[in-house]
């Protein structure tokens, strides 16, 4: 039967050339508009078996297959929550019908609920995936250019001491811990959360990350200093393997309403949960730890990102700067020679 009904939705089932069954739902309760889409299907797969067209593949299961495979990623439920937005304008979609018009309103759409930067990091996974539909799945034979909006350089935000005491006066004991190891050690929030004990060595004082964990792809080792050793003495017992727990069950995530609430008792505005690390950096360079070792403990993989933290820290620039003072040893106080007039003659 080519046409049945679940509901008022009328489905399609049918058998291609090459013995395949294709079976969907067509989306409407209209029998003449589910039929199109059956004849139109039905044809598109005897091109593909006869003249040896490529079939026509939906945004739906380019996206599917994107996540498959990038599922070890570290930023995984991120491209899930941004493929979930995106439906509302691809879905269904036949990617070589994607084109750059769409595009651009799915960046001025995004642009217009958030900031730019987000609104690119949405179509650089449209982009992404497209790419790898053209280039390594072969679905489609190119891709419409994607062009990202330009940001302005975000500066880095990051509070004193004293307001890092006002913040965590306000914040429930268990955010208040996940708050004192991000500052105590420069990890992301999520390799803070979802820490287990296997990953820690108390008597070494030492932690990891395993670079399946990391944004970086890299494995992160991580020196524990004596206050994240004292956050996590609290924790111990409270869980069989993860760290952090709220009444008995792992944290999974820590940019709540409480985080949020804490911020505006303590008077603390623009402040993301990620300025944490900025906050750790910031310290670091501003009390003399030079830049490449903030870059290995924090696990950044280049120096320029880095180096947004340089301004902070201009004292360990001061002793290079007096080179040139010793170079110029003696010229300060020197005083200009008196210049004779080549026309005038001396006095006798």
């Amino acid at each position: 039967m080519p046409l049945f009904r679940r509901g008022k939705t009328w489905w399609i089932d049918f058998t291609t050339p090459r013995g395949e069954r294709v079976r969907s739902s067509a989306r409407t309760d209209d029998k003449i508009q589910a039929q199109e889409l059956h004849d139109k299907l039905k044809a598109e797969a005897w091109r593909v078996c006869k003249l040896g067209e490529k079939p026509r593949r939906t945004w739906d299961e380019a996206a599917l297959k994107w996540l498959t495979e990038t599922k070890h990623k570290a930023t995984h439920h991120e491209d899930l929550a941004k493929v979930r937005w995106l439906q509302h304008f691809l879905r269904g979609r036949p990617l070589d019908s994607i084109d750059r018009e769409l595009i651009v309103r799915i960046g001025e759409a995004k642009a217009s609920e958030a900031s730019l930067s987000t609104a690119n990091r949405y179509l650089a996974l449209v982009r992404a995936v497209l790419r790898k539909a053209v280039f390594e799945w072969e679905w489609i034979d190119r891709a419409p250019k994607v062009k990202l909006f330009r940001e302005r350089t975000r500066r880095v935000r990051w509070i004193t001491p004293e307001q890092v005491r006002a913040l965590l006066a306000e914040l429930p004991t268990h955010q208040r811990d996940v708050v004192l190891f991000a500052l105590a050690t420069g990890l992301r929030q999520g390799n803070v959360v979802r820490l287990e004990w296997s990953q820690v060595d108390l008597a070494r004082g030492v932690a990891w990350i395993y670079a399946d964990q990391a944004k970086g792809g890299r494995d992160i080792h991580v020196s524990l200093n004596s206050t994240a050793l004292e956050v996590l003495s609290r924790q111990v017992g409270k869980h069989p393997e993860r760290v952090f727990t709220f009444r008995g069950r792992p944290i999974s995530w820590a940019n709540t309403r409480a985080w949020r609430e804490a911020l505006k008792r303590a008077g603390i505005v623009d402040f993301r949960w990620h300025d944490i690390r900025h906050t750790w950096a910031s310290w670091l360079v501003q009390n003399g730890t030079p830049l490449y070792v903030v870059q290995e403990m924090g696990a950044w993989q280049s120096e320029g990102m880095v180096r947004r933290y340089a301004h902070l820290g201009p004292a360990h620039l001061a002793q290079h700067a007096e080179v040139i003072t010793a170079m110029l040893k003696g010229t300060n106080s020197a005083q200009p020679s008196e210049q004779k007039d080549p026309g005038s003659s001396p006095r006798s």
